[in-house]
């Protein structure tokens, strides 16, 4: 008898990094479980479901399974959950890349009292949701042999970006991912927390407001990275036998893990770190522990 596919949920991925990483994980065989609000092109204000995404994780040689799944209500995190335990009996990989992103944030110029009050959606929609996503799947998670959390995150939780709800997000999930891990240490389980910076993306809301804003264009030119590129790291750290050493309770960035491990993206070179763009390091968290 084979091996079993490993079973991964990735949050928020009718479009954008979400569905990028989904499809990279189908291409390494692994049964993806899609969740977001989009069943129909129009659902979002850009294009995608979670439907044209299992699709395509199931044409990369994966299965895709499209879970609707608004991340702003727990009762449908809970279910989430359990349908997939219940289906699958396990959870190898969950990517906690849900988030809220309108154009009250990423297309009006201002400053934060400026703008809409919705941008404040990103802390629930994109945080909290993590968290919740976490809180429910982590007791499966610690029983088994191993298993990698994961939240997307960008340089913006260490410098200036779209304002205080993006760069408070990213802060905050960077921090969940070290103060989880700590708690799956002293747990004794073998389930790696971790929070991966990704690049500027090839995104379809990226390259929209790109066509829409030449000095944006004219400044990322030659530095973006694929949606896919994550998908592709998060594997190889997943099979990492030292994953919980290396990987646990860190922020890292994507670009560097990548290229450690060899991956080079679609076009066949290694992705830039945003180091280099941002001069923005990971945060590094300190041992000192408080704790019932």
């Amino acid at each position: 008898m084979g091996k079993q596919p490993a079973v991964v949920i990735v949050t928020g991925a009718s479009r954008g990094a979400g569905k990028g990483i989904a499809v990279a994980l189908g291409g390494h065989g692994c049964i993806v479980y899609v969740t977001g609000r989009s069943e129909k092109e129009g659902d979002g204000e850009v294009s995608g479901t979670i439907h044209a995404t299992a699709r395509e994780v199931t044409a990369a040689g994966g299965t895709g399974i499209a879970v609707k799944c608004d991340h702003a209500d727990d009762t449908q995190v809970k279910a989430l959950i359990e349908r997939v335990i219940a289906e699958q009996g396990r959870i190898d990989i969950l990517v906690n890349n849900a988030c809220w992103q309108g154009n009250a944030l990423t297309s009006v110029s201002g400053q934060f009292w400026e703008k809409s009050l919705a941008a404040a959606a990103m802390l629930d929609v994109g945080a909290r949701s993590g968290f919740v996503a976490s809180w429910y799947a982590a007791p499966h998670m610690v029983k088994q042999d191993k298993a990698l959390l994961l939240f997307t995150s960008s340089p913006g939780s260490m410098h200036y970006c779209m304002g205080p709800s993006y760069g408070g997000h990213k802060a905050a999930v960077d921090k969940m991912a070290f103060d989880m891990g700590v708690d799956f240490a002293d747990a004794g389980a073998n389930v790696a927390s971790v929070s991966v910076w990704m690049g500027s993306l090839t995104t379809e809301r990226l390259q929209g407001m790109m066509a829409a804003v030449p000095a944006l264009r004219e400044r990322l030119e030659g530095t973006l990275e694929s949606a896919s590129y994550t998908g592709h790291v998060a594997w190889a750290m997943y099979n990492d036998p030292g994953m919980m050493a290396k990987y646990n309770g860190r922020t890292v960035i994507g670009a560097e893990i990548g290229r450690d491990y060899g991956i080079t993206d679609i076009d066949g070179r290694f992705p830039p770190s945003v180091r280099e763009s941002t001069g923005a390091a990971p945060p590094q968290y300190y041992p000192y522990k408080v704790k019932m």
